[in-house]
């Protein structure tokens, strides 16, 4: 399935983007995750968005792009997700590779981390990712800090399609 992107700061959201991709976080980090936390953690604001959407325009892949020294002295991609019924169908790598692309544009020359699920650790490792710590819990759930330091393909050919 094809993705159309939108790339954009906090500030060029509009009030249902917002809302869309709290609705979208909420639902697989606190409800199917199980995870009482707060999802509004002060970072939006100061974050880029990445929204993936279907034929549609339904809200189908989201992450948030972080700069150095904002979460991590690295620039960083997180609240990565997919919505339920997509998994497995390879929106979230295409997700990954167009955050990895805009992060290298937006902080050239920064490494970029992830507070990757532990679960999930060969899977960006496949992307480039190396673990960088010892495996930590949020929120119940096993997590390993990795970070990217070179970025190996061309990027412009990711942005492009």
């Amino acid at each position: 399935m094809y993705l159309s992107w939108q790339i954009c700061p906090f500030q060029k959201l509009s009030v249902e983007e917002l809302y869309e991709a709290m609705e979208l976080r909420q639902s697989v980090f606190i409800v199917e995750q199980k995870c009482a936390f707060l999802d509004a953690d002060g970072k939006d604001a100061s974050a880029w968005h990445v929204f993936g959407r279907g034929k549609k325009g339904q809200l189908i892949a989201y992450s948030r792009l972080l700069s150095p020294e904002n979460s991590w002295e690295a620039a960083s991609i997180g609240r990565v997700v997919t919505h339920s019924s997509v998994r497995g169908m390879g929106y979230g790598r295409q997700l990954i590779l167009r955050s990895i692309a805009t992060a290298a544009l937006l902080f050239p020359e920064n490494p970029i981390n992830i507070s990757a699920q532990f679960h999930l650790l060969e899977y960006y490792r496949s992307l480039g990712f190396e673990p960088f710590s010892e495996i930590y819990y949020e929120d119940g759930i096993a997590h390993i800090s990795m970070q990217l330091k070179r970025y190996s393909w061309d990027i412009s050919s990711i942005i492009n399609g």
